[in-house]
């Protein structure tokens, strides 16, 4: 069931790095993507996929890592991902690109859980550094990483208690996320 994906499609922080991605696994999820709902159906998001050691690690030193999780610095080796997706926008297209990202990363995740895999999705990216590191061509704009892997890490749903939304990590490193109710996003629910 779609729940059922949804509900383990987490943002997983830590792999079982030695198990590889292929090329033609990120490619099978940009698939996804492009099938995806596009604004417009402008189509003007394209992408950069690395399952290669040296890439990887050059992707990896643009990324800030959960931001909530004060005293952690991100994955040591071994437990880093061993796969990226970076989503660009053609700004030879267009400068709006609406939702689409979004669309496109859920879809991706989705289709990664599928697969037995997990992913994070990033916004928080030394974007500069990553184009030149990358030698990504200027009309185009880093707008989200997807981190890809062997998820290493159990994540739990639970109801947010006392108003606090951020997640952690318990004694044993089982990563906590806190949602609201179903309750308290419904504002209304007008029927006949």
């Amino acid at each position: 069931m779609l729940k059922d994906l949804v509900l383990k499609n987490r943002s997983y922080r830590r792999f079982y790095q030695d198990h590889k991605i292929s090329i033609k696994d990120l490619e099978e999820l940009v698939d996804l993507a492009r099938l995806s709902a596009s604004g417009r159906n402008l189509q003007a998001l394209k992408y950069y996929l690395s399952a290669d050691h040296i890439t990887n690690e050059k992707v990896f030193s643009t990324l800030a890592w959960a931001g909530y999780l004060k005293n952690w610095a991100g994955p040591e080796e071994g437990e880093r991902p061993a796969g990226y997706i970076v989503i660009l926008g053609d700004t030879q297209l267009t400068k709006n690109y609406y939702c689409d990202h979004g669309i496109a990363s859920q879809s991706m995740l989705l289709g990664a859980v599928e697969k037995e895999l997990g992913g994070c999705i990033f916004a928080s990216i030394k974007r500069e550094k990553l184009k030149e590191l990358l030698k990504i061509e200027d009309h185009f704009e880093v707008l989200l990483v997807i981190a890809i892997g062997k998820p290493k890490e159990e994540v739990l749903v639970e109801d947010v208690v006392d108003d606090d939304i951020k997640y952690y990590r318990d004694e044993n490193q089982v990563h906590h996320v806190p949602k609201r109710t179903l309750h308290e996003i419904i504002i209304s629910n007008a029927s006949n």
